[in-house]
């Protein structure tokens, strides 16, 4: 059987995920990379050891060597090029988040419908280690059954990746509650098996507002993602407009009783993503979430505090970008593609990350209103229940 051959269209940040696409000994490759900067399109072609480029991603859906799309541009282009491949009969995978509102989500999901083209979007945090460490422990029932999550996400270097370019501004993101926390919030209804369906949120712009901003039309500086400024009040050339918050919380009922909340700081001085999830007979915390580290459970009691658990489950070894996620999250899309059948990730679970996002961000913005998340027109959820089959 012939490769999976692969057209990667945008090479920012994520371009480590086109490496990971490039794996002719497992069956899938990247056969032209895609940007229309030269500078970008010049580094991936170095990085990625492929040589056959495109400026415009259009001329990639006629191609006959490309059977299948990978979508990594800005945000806010996600849903026009996603529908115009899924059109063209391209198989689409499309990074996280899908869309940057509920509407653009559900147009995105239409057009897969209507086409019949699959359509698959990247949660890699599905595929990390900590993830599924965490929800075999669930799984086994050794904390019962799951009634509350709560997620603390300290974004070390948020003020450089999130407020130095396009993700500062609304019309770009929405704002960093959809835009960095989709994989959080996808993973808690993972975890919890349900989906928000009313959301309360609060949050400022405390820190980053007032610094020092690049004149509109001005790069980065040279060196911006290796030489990050401590104290984040240090920080300077930020993007000419800085449109979101900078420290938020929400507050989540989901659709099967659970409750769970999530926060998010960019100017904490570490990153980490802290998961608790308590259950009727106990609770679990992740220690980190690289190889090696642990996932502890508590399910005896009651006691006072114990910072040794009950159980310690080391996160698994893995190789490759975000810890072996990216890699796994490749060889699914290509076999969901040549196969079709079911997948850790959903296009409704992204849609529902989005929403949850999304209408977290309209009650941040008028002072933690609870909103309802809009439901997904009950034909979409079947067909993509069925795993895009009619």
């Amino acid at each position: 059987m012939s490769n999976l051959r692969l057209g990667v269209i945008g090479l920012g940040l994520r371009t480590s995920l086109a490496v990971a696409a490039h794996q002719p000994d497992r069956g899938f490759e990247v056969a032209v990379l895609c940007d229309t900067d030269p500078a970008a399109l010049a580094k991936a072609v170095e990085r990625v050891g492929v040589t056959d480029t495109e400026s415009d991603y259009r001329k990639l859906l006629s191609r006959s060597d490309v059977d299948a799309v990978v979508i990594m541009t800005p945000d806010d282009t996600h849903e026009a090029i996603a529908v115009e491949c899924l059109h063209a009969g391209k198989a689409v995978y499309l990074e996280k988040p899908m869309a940057i509102t509920i509407e653009s989500s559900d147009r995105i999901l239409r057009a897969a419908y209507e086409t019949g083209t699959r359509l698959y979007v990247g949660h890699n945090m599905r595929h990390m280690g900590v993830v599924r460490t965490m929800r075999d422990v669930i799984a086994r029932g050794d904390i019962g059954e799951p009634k509350t999550v709560w997620v603390r996400h300290f974004v070390s270097y948020g003020g450089d990746y999130y407020f130095k370019d396009w993700h500062a501004e609304r019309d770009r993101t929405t704002g960093l509650l959809l835009q960095k926390a989709a994989h959080d919030l996808d993973i808690v209804h993972w975890l919890a098996g349900g989906y928000t369906k009313r959301v309360s949120a609060f949050g400022d712009l405390m820190v980053y507002g007032d610094l020092p901003r690049r004149e509109e039309g001005t790069p980065r500086p040279q060196g911006w993602l290796k030489e990050f400024d401590w104290p984040p009040t240090a920080r300077h050339d930020l993007n000419h407009k800085i449109e979101v918050e900078d420290v938020s919380v929400m507050n989540m009922t989901l659709d099967n009783g659970v409750i769970a909340a999530y926060q998010q700081c960019h100017f904490a001085p570490d990153y980490f993503r802290n998961y608790t999830v308590i259950g009727t007979e106990g609770r679990l915390e992740n220690f980190g979430d690289s190889p090696g580290d642990v996932v502890k459970v508590w399910n005896t009691g009651p006691t006072g505090y114990r910072g040794d658990a009950d159980i310690a489950y080391k996160v698994p070894e893995a190789s490759g970008s975000h810890g072996g996620s990216d890699g796994a999250i490749m060889a699914e899309f290509a076999r969901f593609v040549r196969d079709g059948g079911a997948t850790d990730t959903s296009p409704v679970a992204a849609r529902m990350s989005v929403a949850a996002g999304y209408m977290a961000t309209l009650s941040l913005r008028d002072g933690g209103t609870p909103l309802e998340i809009p439901p997904l027109d009950p034909e979409l959820a079947e067909y993509f229940d069925r795993g895009q089959v009619r």
